[in-house]
């Protein structure tokens, strides 16, 4: 069971797999299934771009010539996360972060779209999941701090944050390699909002979601500077927190 199909997506089967994809991309993600799994196509695929984070996922083109999207399975997280691994009750968080995203996208929150999913037994219980995305042009802000690039990240994640809590969104697993940063034409960085398949809503303008928001980030930042033995300036982290408050 999938659920609802939102409208402008449609449902496939293929086998044991059954996929959800944007209208117009239903026979590439059909075609890309005929390699056993989605991500088993972007894993093997000769365009294929590694991208990290808690597991490796990777931006390929689709089938039929289409735009390159980014391949993700999903996973757990947080400490059963050895445990269970890749490996979800149906229907698995696949649908969610679909209805979320598309959410974002409708209140304005920047977050690369989430075009097809696809669900596949695991046993007579359990189930495993893809997610495909868009793919964006840019670095998480892990990348560019580790990268020490430049970019003037700190009043575009404020924008992201103070968005997020204008919507009511709360992102409990929110993190350096879940932004990325990204520049238009003019070099003007903007940052987008990755994984939502987390994020759980509550009342727009909810003052404990922006301090919520603000301090998991805060706790990533601090975490990647000891880790990455970078001194992050106080008054960096300062003027996050004044910019992310702010009304």
């Amino acid at each position: 069971m999938i659920g609802r199909v939102p409208p402008g997506y449609s449902s496939l089967r293929l086998g044991q797999a059954t996929a959800v994809a944007q209208d117009g991309l239903v026979s590439s993600v059909r075609e890309a299934l005929g390699a056993g799994t989605l991500y088993d196509y972007a894993a093997a695929h000769p365009e294929r771009r590694e991208l990290a984070g808690r597991k490796t996922a990777f931006a390929v083109p689709l089938p039929g010539g289409g735009a390159r999207v980014v391949v993700r399975r999903s996973h757990h997280g947080g400490l059963l996360a050895a445990v269970t691994g890749d490996l979800f009750l149906p229907p698995t968080r696949a649908p969610y972060e679909l209805l979320v995203s598309l959410l974002l996208i409708r209140a304005g929150i920047p977050t690369p779209p989430v075009l097809a999913y696809a669900v596949y037994h695991a046993g007579p219980i359990l189930r495993r999941s893809d997610v495909v995305t868009l793919e964006l042009h840019g670095d998480n802000l892990a990348t560019v701090l580790t990268q020490n690039s430049g970019i003037a990240w700190v009043e575009p994640v404020a924008d992201l944050l103070r968005d997020l809590a204008r919507t009511g969104a709360w992102h409990p697993d929110l993190n350096l390699r879940n932004i990325l940063l990204s520049s238009d034409d003019a070099g003007n960085a903007r940052a987008w909002i990755l994984d939502v398949d987390r994020i759980r809503f509550h009342p727009p303008g909810d003052p404990n979601v922006r301090s919520a928001n603000h301090q998991r980030l805060d706790r990533s930042l601090r975490k990647w500077s000891r880790q990455a033995t970078v001194a992050l300036d106080p008054r960096v982290l300062g003027d996050l927190r004044r910019l992310a408050m702010a009304s």
